[in-house]
Formats: C-alpha cells, structure tokens, sequence
C-alpha cells in the first residue's frame, strides 16, 4: 500500500448514538475511525447492526450522507439503535453509560459482509463490540481473513474481560491503547516493567505484533513501527471534549503509515488531527488540512 492507491477499509463494531446534555451525534469508536479515514480519502464501509426505528433511520442517513458505506449494517426487528449518554467532567474528559443489549450487540454477518473484508486493506476493530458473544463470534469469523489488522483496545468497564482482550490481540498487525489501558494489561499479564516504552515492547513481544500505539491524552504519543518506537509530545489546544480524539488519531495515524507517510510524520500527523477533534465538540467535527498543517508548524 503505498500513497498512488486508495486505502479501501472496514470498520466492525459499535454503531450509536452519543447522548451529551443538550444534544446527541453519531458515535462509536469503529464508526468514528471510519468517518474520519473516510475524510482522509480512504473507501471505508462499516460493518454492524442498528434498530428499525428513528434513531436507526436517522443515523444510516447521516453516515451515508458522510460517504461511508452503509450496505453492511443490518437493521434489527429485536433490538434498538445503540444510545450511549456522555457525561463530560470540568475538563472535558468523557465517562460513557452504554446501554445493554443494543442493536450493535448482535451483528450477523451476511455473505456479502464476509466476502468484503476478504477484498479489502485493513479491518479496525475494538474491545467493546466483543462484550456479546453474538458480534464476538462474527469478529473472530472476519479476523480469519488475510487483511491488515488494526485493533483499538477500548476498555469501558465492565464490558471486557482480558481473556477475549488477548485473542483479539493475536491476530492484530497493529495495536492501539492508551496509557491507562496498555498499564492496567501489562499489570494483568504480571509485566515487570514500569515504563509505558518498556510496557510497549513487553505487549509486542507477547503477542507478536510488530506495530503499537500508545496516547496519554494531551501529552504524548508513542509509535512502535518495525522495530523502532517515535513519540510526539502532543499540541497546546483548547480542550471542548475529548469524546473521539484518540479515535481520529488512530484514522489520521493508521491512514498514514499505509499509505507510505514516514513514521515520525505520520505521528506528527495523528497528533494533530487528535487534537483539533479535541478542541472541538463531539466526536466527528470538519477538520481542514490548513488547521493540521498549522498546528504541526506552529505559527
């Protein structure tokens, strides 16, 4: 994959809406990694399941409208679109109520589903969509195929347990965490190491991926990328929410890196993206390549 193709991408899992005080917006992590990849220029489609009822309607016209495929999320006669209400604290950090059981929950696959991710680059999936054994099942069944693997690490308790978290590692090319989550694993798995650098290559070595990702907020990224790890110590913005960042970091990084961006920036780049979404509100706002550059710059 270099930058003359267009990255073709799937995204499985969590298809919802985010709740905030006075408002709601599309949301969930593999949905957000997709609009944003989707803005970067990549042909994303999205792989998961929504209610038959407004919400449902409402949120496939709005993704379609965004240019992500939608032809591959089920709608479901049993269960409602995904809702999640989003509490923001004084700092803008988000804590997320997420309701169960929810359309995305029970994702089926279709022959056409199976058949477009054995044609496609990459296939970004998380931890949350995993909490049901219905859409585990059909997570484990795609992660059969030969495609680029990216697996965002997304732990929102109590819908985890580190079992499944190790067997969606495994068959990952690239693994995102944040700090918080990369320590209390690495903590599980009895590492003796303290810092996120070492934790980085204790993951590696015990799952045999060769490419890791770690954010810690505002303040640094850390990319191990064939054997070499690059950091970036993040931008100064004005933090609105921090509901999506590290998801369009992930879109803005992953991008990057398939289509032949240098490591260093292609981190650069990820940070930037991350924290333009940061300064603005909700998960999945415009972003110009003039505000990236700009911040990448500093002037």
């Amino acid at each position: 994959m270099t930058n003359d193709k267009k990255i073709k991408a799937v995204a499985f899992g969590e298809i919802l809406w985010d709740v905030f005080e006075n408002e709601k917006k599309i949301g969930g992590a593999p949905l957000n990694v997709a609009l944003r990849m989707k803005s970067l220029g990549c042909e994303v489609a999205m792989i998961s399941s929504v209610g038959q009822d407004e919400d449902g309607d409402a949120i496939l016209r709005e993704v379609e409208a965004l240019g992500v495929k939608t032809n591959t999320v089920s709608q479901s006669e049993t269960y409602p679109t995904g809702l999640v209400n989003v509490i923001l604290d004084k700092n803008g950090s988000a804590i997320y109520e997420i309701q169960y059981p929810s359309a995305w929950d029970k994702i089926v696959l279709d022959d056409y589903a199976k058949t477009l991710v054995g044609n496609t680059d990459v296939l970004i999936y998380g931890s949350l969509v995993c909490r049901d054994e219905v859409s585990r099942k059909s997570l484990k069944l795609l992660l059969q195929n030969e495609v680029y693997k990216v697996f965002d690490v997304n732990l929102r308790k109590p819908h985890y347990s580190y079992g499944v978290l190790e067997e969606l590692m495994i068959p990952a090319n690239f693994i995102k965490f944040n700090d918080e989550e990369i320590q209390e694993i690495a903590a599980v798995w009895q590492t003796p190491f303290v810092t996120l650098e070492e934790n980085i290559q204790f993951i590696a070595s015990r799952t045999n991926t060769s490419s890791i990702c770690i954010t810690k907020g505002k303040d640094v990224a850390l990319l191990l990328w064939k054997g070499k790890l690059y950091k970036n110590d993040g931008y100064a913005v004005q933090v609105a929410d921090t509901v999506g960042a590290g998801d369009s970091f992930l879109a803005a990084l992953i991008t990057s890196l398939l289509t032949g961006k240098q490591p260093q920036a292609a981190i650069d780049f990820a940070c930037a993206v991350g924290a333009l979404v940061a300064s603005s509100s909700g998960a999945n706002p415009e972003i110009s390549s003039v505000e990236i550059e700009k911040l990448i710059s500093g002037k």
